[in-house]
């Protein structure tokens, strides 16, 4: 058993422990609400580029821009490249959140070369990039660089260069792995197709396809809107992605503190026990040796 000079030091480490974690886990709520408003302000944005798009897309249309043009598979002589971005976090204490994402991708890696492709991988975040480069496989690029605080420039400046090799027939796929912000204690990851851009089904909001006058013509309009919309899904992938990982920290940061609380609590119960013991312990030797001296 411990001695009490021994349980003093660990119920003074822990409590040091415990006064870390609670810090980290206030700070990822603050960082959380920020977040949290970021998505918020994305989505109705996002919301109106898709009812745009479908409500331009036509099938002839769908043919004439690349971007929207289905390539062959690779078997079947389309590009055999396919790039997956992903996307983690550059810290971690954050309990399964990049653990779930490195897993989501190699599922997506192995689907996608089941299907004849070379997949190129873009790593945003340090632990997703350290966890791929252990095990053997090399990054086309990596952006730490990005942060906890992305931005419209950021996603351009990530997928500008894939937009432009896809129109020009040397990417057949580009997916973006990324969490799915729900809520705060839900945020899957998930796996979004960013090229060739599905364009979302005409008439979606209450079935009513609007009645636009249109100045200039769709397809001038299209090209402009399209390299929008991709930037757009890539921006709303990374807020999402940061919103879960301050949620996914605090989360975790919580439950160590409270961890902590109950061994703080076991140590010291512990402990007292050894000094009531050790005080029995003396009473008794003053008693006893009283007791000789008498007799």
């Amino acid at each position: 058993m411990a001695s009490s000079k021994a349980l003093k030091g660990r119920i003074r480490s822990v409590t040091n422990t415990r006064k870390i974690t609670r810090t980290m886990e206030l700070v990822a709520t603050s960082k959380l609400k920020r977040a949290q408003d970021r998505v918020i302000a994305a989505r109705p944005y996002a919301d109106a580029l898709r009812s745009v798009i479908a409500d331009l897309v036509t099938p002839e249309l769908a043919e004439q821009f690349p971007l929207l043009r289905q390539p062959l598979p690779p078997a079947k002589g389309g590009p055999a490249r396919a790039v997956l971005i992903l996307l983690t976090s550059n810290r971690g204490l954050a309990g399964g959140f990049n653990a779930n994402l490195i897993k989501e991708a190699r599922r997506r890696i192995t689907a996608l070369e089941a299907e004849g492709y070379t997949v190129e991988l873009i790593g945003v975040g340090k632990k997703g990039v350290g966890y791929f480069k252990y095990v053997g496989r090399t990054f086309a690029s990596e952006r730490p660089d990005i942060g906890d605080r992305p931005t419209a420039e950021h996603a351009g400046s990530l997928v500008e260069t894939l937009v432009e090799e896809f129109a020009a027939g040397t990417i057949g796929v580009v997916e973006l792995v990324q969490s799915q912000f729900i809520s705060v204690m839900d945020s899957p990851p998930a796996t979004v197709r960013i090229l060739p851009v599905a364009a979302p089904a005409q008439g979606t909001r209450e079935g009513i396809r609007h009645d636009y006058i249109l100045s200039p013509d769709p397809a001038t309009l299209l090209e402009k809107v399209l390299p929008l919309y991709v930037r757009n899904m890539v921006y709303r992938g990374l807020v999402e992605t940061v919103a879960a990982e301050q949620a996914a920290r605090r989360t975790a940061m919580k439950n160590a503190t409270d961890n902590a609380g109950d061994i703080i609590d076991a140590l010291k119960r512990t402990y007292n026990r050894q000094r009531q013991a050790q005080i029995t312990q003396e009473i008794a030797e003053l008693v006893g040796g009283a007791a000789a001296l008498q007799g």
